[in-house]
């Protein structure tokens, strides 16, 4: 299949590795005219380490053939059956790519934004394709990071629902549907959930930051690096799930009224996180640290690739 990915910033890489690592031909372009020409090194550098790591069976340089650069739109958008589009996000930039993409596509092909927050409805509503448009939402990088959110419009044909759910799984990604739009979709309003606590935790003087750190790197995330809260609380009570609600629900009912507040983070809690955190890592080591991460996911996702082959799924 013929893949374009417009946008070619750090989304847009892992996005092309994706689907080149699937085995589609990838058709990439920016609205920066060097953009593509910074972007291949990048993605060739990857290429490499994600080889190293045994992430892809092929080699590096079989999937780099696979993915090209195109100076105009209409040039990486001809003949292909599937767009993924990465730019910054603004609902008023969406709208001016989809519209421009809807007039350039063929009727079949399907438009997603990999759009982190925006509903569909917000940037597609006046196109004559519409019901070609959806959210195919990453977690970044979704070269090491599988899940992807799917979530469409109120007018979001079916049809293309499936089709982006195809495509995903035929890339080793793990899709999502979201059966209906909601700001932030499904993963952010989780990770939204546990910083709002988190924040007020520290700004109360509960806990510090490294302290708060370490109770979900060394606790939760452990838990939660192979299976979802449901399955947890599940396996966490002799009864199963109806146990453990009729054990601990009072519980979470208590702390939950204490846990009301839609304040904006104040000032004074993000200036004590910035310094306590510089004291553990200095801004100039943040690269290199985003680096470590992304190879810490690299042996996470190589294990979890091979227990996945262990047991059949």
């Amino acid at each position: 299949m013929k893949i374009a990915v417009v946008g070619t910033g750090l989304i847009g890489q892992a996005w092309a590795i994706v689907f080149a690592r699937g085995g589609h031909e990838v058709r990439m372009w920016d609205g920066h005219p060097d953009a593509i020409t910074k972007a291949i090194p990048l993605i060739a550098e990857q290429l490499d380490d994600l080889k190293q790591a045994g992430l892809i069976d092929e080699p590096a340089a079989t999937l780099l053939a696979r993915i090209k650069g195109y100076q105009t739109l209409e040039e990486a958008l001809a003949g292909v059956e599937y767009v993924q589009e990465s730019l910054p996000e603004l609902v008023d930039v969406k709208k001016e790519i989809f519209a421009r993409m809807d007039k350039i596509v063929g009727p079949d092909t399907v438009l997603a934004s990999s759009t982190s927050s925006i509903p569909a409805s917000a940037f597609t509503e006046v196109l004559p394709g519409r019901a070609r448009c959806v959210i195919a939402h990453p977690v970044n990088p979704p070269c090491l990071v599988p899940v992807v959110e799917i979530c469409g419009a109120p007018w979001t044909d079916a049809k293309t629902v499936q089709k982006t759910w195809d495509v995903q799984q035929s890339t080793g990604q793990k899709p999502v549907k979201i059966n209906k739009e909601l700001e932030g979709f499904i993963l952010n309003r989780l990770q939204g959930a546990l910083l709002r606590e988190a924040f007020r935790l520290v700004e109360q003087g509960y806990v510090d930051a490294e302290g708060l750190d370490v109770t979900v790197r060394e606790g939760l995330g452990l838990r939660w690096s192979f299976m979802g809260p449901f399955e947890t609380i599940d396996l966490n009570a002799p009864g199963g799930i109806a146990d453990y609600a009729k054990r601990y629900g009072p519980m979470y009912e208590s702390i939950s009224k204490e846990q009301t507040s839609t304040e904006p983070w104040s000032d004074k809690v993000i200036g004590q996180l910035e310094a306590e955190r510089r004291q553990y890592l200095s801004a100039d080591k943040l690269l290199e640290r985003r680096t470590w991460r992304d190879r810490r996911l690299m042996g996470l996702a190589a294990h979890k690739k091979a227990a996945e082959k262990d047991i059949g799924k």
